[in-house]
């Protein structure tokens, strides 16, 4: 069950809500990190159409902005991970689509290998979580996650397994 969250105290937790939930993906009631994958779409398709730089400085400034928004919802709701909190699987999947190919096979694979790797959490994604102060442990196991996710989806397209 989600925690009640207090009301906002002032615009700065009105924008760490709206980006912590990205934009509302976090508030629907099953699954919020796959909403927060699935909200990071319209992002990386905006950011791919100019280039790997720009989806990795995408990704770079989603995590730093996510580790404020996050730590402050956290904050407020009196939770070390918020479930309503998705900017992580926002900043995770756009490390991931780094190494995707270009096209709706490439974003279909990040997708679904991000969403497998971040419930697993393998190494440093699992210490990362349970290790670092909340607001960072929050962006960074999912960073993590992302991470392999790239290396996964670079080694099968240096496999062939890309057309």
């Amino acid at each position: 069950m989600k925690a009640p969250l207090p009301p906002p105290r002032d615009r700065a937790d009105r924008v760490a809500l709206a980006l912590g939930v990205w934009f509302g993906c976090g508030l629907v009631p099953l699954a919020p990190g796959t909403a927060g994958t699935i909200g990071a779409i319209p992002l990386y398709l905006a950011l791919r159409s100019h280039g790997l730089v720009a989806v990795a400085l995408g990704a770079v400034v989603v995590t730093a902005v996510g580790v404020w928004a996050s730590g402050r919802v956290a904050a407020r709701t009196g939770l070390h991970d918020p479930q309503i909190v998705c900017i992580d699987e926002v900043a995770g999947v756009l490390v991931t689509w780094l190494g995707a190919p270009p096209g709706v096979a490439g974003l279909v694979a990040g997708f679904v290998v991000f969403r497998v790797l971040d419930q697993w959490k393998p190494w440093p994604a699992r210490w990362a979580e349970r290790s670092l102060p909340p607001a960072w442990g929050i962006m960074f196991d999912d960073v993590f996650a992302g991470a392999w996710g790239a290396v996964a989806l670079l080694a099968s397209r240096a496999a062939g397994l890309w057309g």
